[in-house]
């Protein structure tokens, strides 16, 4: 018969019959009962509030559940705004940063890591130092090279920037570096050059951080709305963000229970983007600390 193995736990059953070990057990399931129900209220708030009326959502007090399951509200929303045309250009602007990580920080990683490169040590360390520079710091020079470049109004705007994400390399070079150096020497004895050692060794290997750079992508491309409403001037070019930001919460007109009704719709493709991805994610997490 297969013995099953269990991983033993912070506290044993042994632990647990000490009744000081359970009051502290017991602690810290109420944190994280606590924690949860911190993070289910407020996606269940806003689909319990775009099932209700619009009297009822404004009604004082508030109640949390709806007297009256109004489910139109849903149907009324999706056709208030062209969500699926706002989602199409998030996608393309999550998959061209996709390319640009792997493809141009993939490559300036493996080269920094694998590679004979002059001054490595010096590239790395000036790489490292900019992440110390406030993000809102560099935001107008971005913005002021891509207008005399011609690129606002363009997916290139998103894309170039991607190219030069500095907390992405470094997770990139760090994972490499946890890879064998003689793996990548059998693809030397084989015939295989720098170029194809990155494409069919490092690259395979990697799908982890791939995995987890591609949920930290998702995640800007879907909640940013600054940055899209600045470069992107024409209606048919803007992000799921900033078409929520600029046609559905700013509008005054618009029912307080549809905005909710919309705002929940696109509070659910995350979640099970990340629940699909989890696996993924957590293993890329704990094999891509950055070290100092």
């Amino acid at each position: 018969m297969a013995k099953h193995t269990h991983e033993r736990g912070i506290l044993s059953n042994h632990d647990l019959k000490k009744p000081m070990n359970r009051f502290v057990y017991g602690i810290m399931i109420l944190f994280i009962v606590i924690m949860v129900l911190t993070m289910l209220y407020p996606i269940l708030m806003t689909m319990f509030n775009g099932l209700k009326s619009n009297q009822e959502v404004n009604s004082f007090p508030p109640h949390f559940f709806p007297e009256q399951w109004n489910w139109d509200n849903f149907k009324e929303g999706w056709n208030y705004i062209d969500l699926v045309s706002f989602l199409k250009n998030t996608v393309f602007i999550f998959l061209g940063n996709m390319v640009m990580t792997v493809v141009i920080l993939g490559l300036a990683a493996f080269s920094i890591s694998r590679l004979n490169v002059p001054f490595k040590k010096a590239f790395y360390f000036f790489f490292l130092m900019t992440l110390f520079i406030p993000a809102s710091s560099y935001m107008i020079p971005n913005f002021v090279n891509l207008k005399e470049l011609g690129l606002l109004n363009s997916y290139l705007a998103f894309w170039l920037p991607a190219g030069a994400n500095t907390f992405f390399f470094l997770l990139l070079k760090n994972f490499f570096d946890g890879i064998h150096i003689e793996i990548f020497e059998a693809g030397r004895i084989d015939g295989a050059s720098e170029v194809a050692s990155f494409f069919r060794i490092a690259v395979p290997l990697s799908l982890p951080i791939i995995f987890t750079l591609a949920i930290f992508t998702f995640s800007t491309a879907w909640n940013d709305w600054f940055w899209p409403s600045l470069v992107m001037q024409t209606e048919d070019k803007y992000t799921l963000a900033t078409a929520i930001y600029k046609y559905v919460i700013n509008v005054r007109a618009l029912n307080t229970n549809i905005k909710f009704a919309i705002l929940f719709m696109v509070m659910v493709p995350p979640i099970f983007v990340f629940l699909a991805f989890q696996k993924f994610i957590m293993r890329g997490v704990n094999m891509s600390a950055v070290k100092g």
